[in-house]
């Protein structure tokens, strides 16, 4: 049996009026702020965790299965595509439904795929089952901030954020370790097995402790077309980006996608207009502060996402670390992170997130700028002291963004704008690996013949020219079998040195966002809304 309770929502101005029915007051554990918390951090650590935990994997699971590199690719494109897409719509989901009922399915639906997938004999049912993780997913994360926005009072729930940001920010750092571990001790499909366990506490804690909590005016009919047009226009875009490093850039092709996808926003934002239930109320981004914040998330996550892709690649092949010392020389950003995001999220109550925000941008522009001198033979002292700096930077802009977007919605539309944050960073990093990956292959497209020919290695066809670039800029040298260790270690030097050129321009290109996002983020203010939770128990 579910238990239902009625919050009050805004009126058409965005301020709260009085509730008309008063939300009663949790008893023992049903209810209780702190334990819903533990409890969508749990569920919410699966899809955080397997973001990341996977890219470990990958090279075990092609050999098993004996996948092509472009089916392994889709073993991370499938589960992002389908979480990127069905985000808002699964928060609408959970304002319709409730958000307790989507959050319960989300983490059922999750548990099973992963098992699913550890259970699979072929590529084909893996990428197939990694779809629906990433559609459980999307049930997850934004029922999981509908939970919190109507559980906690306002003065807490900046706290609260806080903690759940320093979860995702955790488990999506330190999703490399773990897969290493798992991958290097037990079997590739250990790293799909973990999450069957974790699930079913998530699910038991989720039946005890968790409270349905409905706005009197949640949307009680469905905007089909607006869900199908939505999903449309994402799925384009999307696409575009995740294909664009293969077709590229200028090709015909990625830029039908973008202008279909352009078109299927223009006629989503058309149709919204017209319907009496929208998926997505346009009214919503009437809010400065909430539009600024989604457009700060997006930004983030380019800055972040973007720049942090290629520091693995660093880490690995020209540091020569192995995945698992690579993880844990990120454990400075990844400690600044479960450090500074409870902190932050006290910061944020205290002064609001205006100067919170845009100290987190400044500093992750100057921790990006310090990326972009790493040298081949830069220290771990020097490195450790920018990933710090960049989590440092990071851990007030994903509690304080996040608060904003959330906040500042009304009560019945807090699961539309969960799905809204967490698609905003999606598409952000998204972009981040997309387009600083064009200007990474740019760069070494420009600079590779001279730096080849500077060392005064053999000339390369433009063939094998196009060849060597696909391994640079990864970090890896094209060396042949049987090349004499000389010729061999001239070659990594160039491979090397371009790279680190290529890492070095899309740093400050990454360096550069980040300091546009410090001016967005002076447009935020706290969630107007936010007291319409404030009939949550007493903490």
């Amino acid at each position: 049996m579910t238990s239902q309770t009625t919050v009050g929502t805004t009126g058409p101005g965005g301020k709260a009026p009085s509730a008309s029915s008063e939300q009663p007051p949790a008893s023992g554990l049903r209810g209780h702020p702190w334990f819903t918390l533990i409890t969508v951090a749990v569920g919410v650590m699966m899809v955080a965790l397997d973001g990341t935990i996977v890219a470990i994997a990958n090279p075990a699971i092609a050999k098993d299965l004996g996948a092509s590199w472009a089916q392994v690719q889709w073993i991370t494109n499938a589960y992002f595509l389908a979480l990127a897409v069905s985000l808002i719509t699964a928060g609408k989901l959970g304002d319709r439904f409730g958000h307790r009922q989507t959050f319960l399915v989300g983490v059922v639906g999750f548990a099973a795929s992963s098992g699913a997938i550890g259970l699979s004999h072929s590529i084909g049912a893996v990428i197939t089952f990694r779809v629906f993780q990433g559609l459980f997913g999307a049930l997850l994360m934004p029922a999981a901030l509908g939970l919190l926005r109507a559980t906690f009072p306002a003065e807490k729930l900046n706290m609260a954020i806080g903690i759940w940001g320093m979860v995702i920010g955790a488990s999506t750092a330190g999703g490399p370790i773990l897969g290493g571990v798992l991958v290097e001790h037990v079997n590739w499909q250990s790293v799909f097995f973990i999450n069957v366990p974790v699930g079913v506490l998530a699910l038991l804690l989720g039946v005890v402790i968790l409270l349905d909590h409905r706005a009197e005016n949640a949307p009680r009919s469905f905007d089909l077309l607006g869900i199908a047009l939505l999903s449309a226009a994402m799925f384009c875009l999307v696409w575009a980006l995740i294909k664009a490093p293969d077709w590229g850039w200028g090709a015909g092709r990625t830029w039908l996608f973008v202008a279909a996808s352009v078109v299927g926003f223009g006629l989503f934002a058309l149709w919204e207009t017209k319907v009496a239930e929208p998926l997505v109320p346009l009214t919503l981004f009437r809010s400065v502060p909430l539009s600024a914040g989604v457009v700060l998330m997006v930004l983030m996550a380019i800055a972040f996402m973007g720049g942090l892709f290629f520091v693995t690649f660093y880490l690995q092949n020209v540091h020569g670390m192995s995945p698992i010392d690579a993880g844990l020389h990120l454990l400075p950003l990844t400690g600044m992170m479960i450090v500074g995001s409870p902190l932050a999220g006290a910061l944020i109550t205290k002064l609001g997130p205006r100067i919170p925000l845009a100290s987190g941008m400044a500093a992750t522009a100057i921790a990006m700028y310090g990326m972009s001198t790493l040298e081949t033979d830069t220290g771990s002292g020097v490195m450790s002291l920018w990933f710090a700096l960049l989590g440092l930077g990071l851990a007030p802009v994903m509690v304080g963004a996040t608060e904003v977007i959330v906040g500042n919605a009304p009560m019945e539309l807090s699961g539309v704008a969960g799905g809204l944050q967490q698609a905003a960073m999606q598409i952000g990093g998204s972009l981040g690996t997309a387009v600083l990956g064009a200007v990474m292959a740019s760069k070494v497209d420009s600079d590779l013949p001279g730096n080849w020919a500077g060392a005064g290695l053999p000339t390369l066809t433009p063939t094998q020219l196009d060849q060597a670039a696909q391994f640079v800029q990864q970090g890896a040298a094209p060396v042949a079998p049987g090349t004499p260790p000389e010729i061999a270690a001239k070659i990594a030097d160039v491979a090397h040195g371009t790279f680190i050129s290529g890492m070095s321009l899309a740093s400050l290109v990454a360096a550069g966002v980040a300091a546009v996002a410090v001016l967005v983020a002076f447009l935020t203010k706290r969630g107007e809304n936010a007291e319409a939770g404030s009939g949550a128990a007493h903490i």
